[in-house]
This record gives structure tokens, C-alpha cells and sequence, in this order.
């Protein structure tokens, strides 16, 4: 794919520079990977990025740090999304580097952003850009965020996937392990042991965070108010709704909202 090898070819290219690139080509991009680590920043709707093991969800004003040579696909559901990549060559300092996670945008790191909002292209290590984009990279660990934790486990298993792909399309409805298991002929032992031995996660967590999933989506692109959007999901307690949303992306629905809509 030509749009895929010029892509790699630039971020490669020149391998000593920090490359800052705002164009939104990886969203239409298979699985590739860099020679160099990637900082990813999404602003405005929700990414999902793809790997070998995991959909991840990135939300509005959140980044993902993905370390060098990580096979990854990028991936998006709205018109107003918009993308900053930077990339930063040479080896990793190791701990927080080494692994992929996805944090919120820091009001400092906001600021930073806010500074370099023009620069564009590769930077090299004798200009002072390069070295301003190394301490931002620098101040990512320092920071000590917590990691949002959306991250949905993927299988090759056909039996599996039509079953998710069913729960996908039921939200509303009162999906119980037992009523999964009799739909799908299968009984509640098996149905369990296929979540915890090919997504290792429960029945029970893999729905909620479909629904958070799709809460994220809906208070994005839709005008239902909280209480609709969390009876479109599946909950008849909008507190609950509230409570798993906070459990699984640190913040409450109407703070979703609110950071959607900035």
C-alpha cells in the first residue's frame, strides 16, 4: 500500500529528528509500526487504536504513548476528529516508555502544545525545538497519571467475536451471563471459561465497558441527556451508569461531556 510505505518512509526517514506531524493519515492506514516511539494526541471525538491483543478507546483530550516498533492501526467514527503525532527517535529510557498507555492531556501539557501549535516537520537535535520536544516528552512519567483504562481484549475466535458482536447489538437490554450462555446454546461454565481463557476478562466486565464504550459515543454525538443515554445502554440507574463510567475512565459522564464539548 503506497500511502502506507510513504508514511513509514517519513516518520523513518531521518532517524536522529523528532518528527511533529498534524495531517490525519493513520486513520485510514492497516497495521504498521515505526522505528521511532510515537506520541499520539486525539482532540475533539474518540480514536481507536488497534493492536495484535487490544482495542484501545481514546477519547477527546487524552494521549497514547506507543513505544517504538508496536504494531498499531488507527481508526476513527466522527468528522470532527483531530490528530497530533509526534515522534521521538533514539532508544527507550525503559519503564513507562516500554509500554503502551493512553493518559489524560495535563493542563501543562496542554500549555506545551498550545507553544509548539505551528511546528510542523523534523526537527533535529542541535535546534532548540528539538530539545523543547524532548523535555515535553520528558515530563510525560513525571506526571504520574492514571492510565485510562478502556482497553478491550481481542480474539480470533469466530464463536467468541459472533457472541461479542451480538452483545454490541443489545446494549439495552438486560444482558446476563445465563441468558448470553442460552441464546448462544452454550452452557454458563463454557461461555465463562471462553472469556477468561481467549479475552481474560469476565462476562460481566467486557459488558460494561461495551456500554461505557458506547456511552462515550453517544454523549459525542448525539443530543440525549445523561438519563436517556444511560437507558439507551442498559441502566435503569442513571447512579450506576455514573459510578461504572467514573470506575472506568477516571471521570463522570457530565465531565466527559464537558472535555467533548471544550
Amino acid at each position: 500500500m503506497e500511502i502506507l510505505k510513504q508514511l513509514i518512509d517519513s516518520v523513518d526517514q531521518n532517524p536522529d529528528s523528532i518528527l511533529v506531524v498534524r495531517q490525519q493519515t493513520e486513520q485510514r492506514l492497516p497495521s504498521h509500526q515505526h522505528d521511532k516511539a510515537q506520541l499520539l494526541l486525539v482532540f475533539g471525538g474518540i480514536a481507536y487504536l488497534q493492536t495484535d491483543e487490544k482495542d484501545f478507546y481514546i477519547p477527546a483530550h487524552h494521549y497514547i504513548w506507543i513505544p517504538k516498533n508496536y504494531p498499531h492501526n488507527l481508526m476513527f467514527n466522527t468528522q470532527d476528529l483531530h490528530i497530533i503525532n509526534i515522534y521521538f527517535p533514539g532508544k527507550s529510557p525503559g519503564g513507562f516508555y516500554d509500554e503502551m498507555g493512553i493518559y489524560p492531556v495535563s493542563k501543562l501539557l496542554s500549555e506545551m502544545l498550545s507553544f509548539s501549535e505551528k511546528w510542523h516537520g523534523d526537527y533535529y537535535r542541535e535546534s532548540w525545538e528539538f530539545e523543547f520536544l524532548t523535555t515535553l516528552r520528558n515530563v510525560l512519567p513525571k506526571e504520574n497519571l492514571k492510565k485510562f483504562s478502556i482497553q478491550l481484549p481481542t480474539t480470533e475466535d469466530q464463536r467468541l467475536n459472533a457472541i461479542v458482536e451480538g452483545l454490541r447489538n443489545t446494549l439495552t437490554e438486560n444482558l446476563t451471563l445465563e441468558e448470553t450462555a442460552k441464546q448462544w446454546g452454550i452452557s454458563v461454565r463454557s461461555l465463562t471459561r471462553l472469556f477468561q481463557t481467549k479475552l481474560h476478562i469476565t462476562f460481566i466486565q467486557y459488558v460494561k465497558m461495551l456500554r461505557v464504550i458506547r456511552a462515550m459515543e453517544l454523549i459525542k454525538d448525539s443530543n440525549l441527556n445523561m438519563t436517556e443515554i444511560a437507558y439507551e445502554i442498559g441502566y435503569s440507574n442513571i447512579s450506576a451508569f455514573s459510578n461504572n463510567f467514573y470506575q472506568l475512565t477516571n471521570m463522570r459522564p457530565t465531565q466527559f461531556k464537558a472535555m467533548s464539548s471544550s
